[in-house]
C-alpha cells in the first residue's frame, strides 16, 4: 500500500498563496463545501483551508480542519494534479452548524461526507481550470452571485 504524506510543500501556508488562488475566481461548490482552483507549477495538488468563526468555537474548528485535511491526504493519489485548491466550508452548512450548536445532535459532517465532497469537487474544480471554461460551477446546489455587486440568482448546473 502507498504511503501518501502531507508535508509543508503540499500545503498553502502564506497569504499571498492562497490570494493567488483567489484572485483566479474559479470555483466549484455543494452542500458541503466550496472549491477554489488555481494551477500551479508543482507536480502535485496543494491544500488550503479555511474555516470560519461562523462554524463553532475553535474546537468545532480544528475538528472540521483535521477531517479535511485527512481526507484530502488519503485521496491525494486520486486528485488531479498540477492544481493548488482552497477548501471553504459552504454558507448553508455554516449556517445549519451554527443553529445546531445546543442541540444534542450536530450538523458536523462525517468524514465520508467530506472525502466524496472534495474529491467530486477538486475533479470538477480541475476540469474548470484546466479548459478555461466557466468560471463558477454549482453541483446540485442553486446559489447566490455576488460578481456584479448586485445579489442575482444563478442558475444550478447539474
Amino acid at each position: 500500500m502507498k504511503r501518501l504524506s502531507f508535508p509543508k510543500s503540499k500545503r498553502l501556508l502564506s497569504n499571498s498563496q492562497f490570494r493567488a488562488v483567489l484572485a483566479r475566481k474559479i470555483s466549484v461548490r455543494d452542500s458541503l463545501l466550496t472549491v477554489f482552483a488555481a494551477e500551479n507549477d508543482c507536480d502535485c495538488p496543494r491544500l488550503g483551508l479555511s474555516v470560519g468563526k461562523a462554524c463553532g468555537g475553535a474546537v468545532v474548528r480544528n475538528r472540521l480542519k483535521r477531517l479535511l485535511r485527512e481526507a484530502f491526504r488519503l485521496s491525494q493519489d486520486r486528485i488531479e494534479s498540477g492544481f493548488d485548491y482552497v477548501v471553504m466550508l459552504s454558507h448553508p452548512l455554516s449556517k445549519k452548524m451554527r443553529e445546531g450548536a445546543g442541540q444534542a445532535a450536530s450538523a458536523e459532517p462525517s468524514f465520508k461526507q467530506l472525502e466524496a465532497s472534495i474529491l467530486s469537487l477538486a475533479a470538477a474544480a480541475g476540469g474548470v481550470a484546466g479548459r478555461g471554461g466557466r468560471r463558477s460551477l454549482f453541483l446540485g446546489l442553486p446559489t447566490r452571485s455576488f460578481s456584479s455587486g448586485r445579489y442575482e440568482p444563478n442558475e444550478a448546473v447539474g
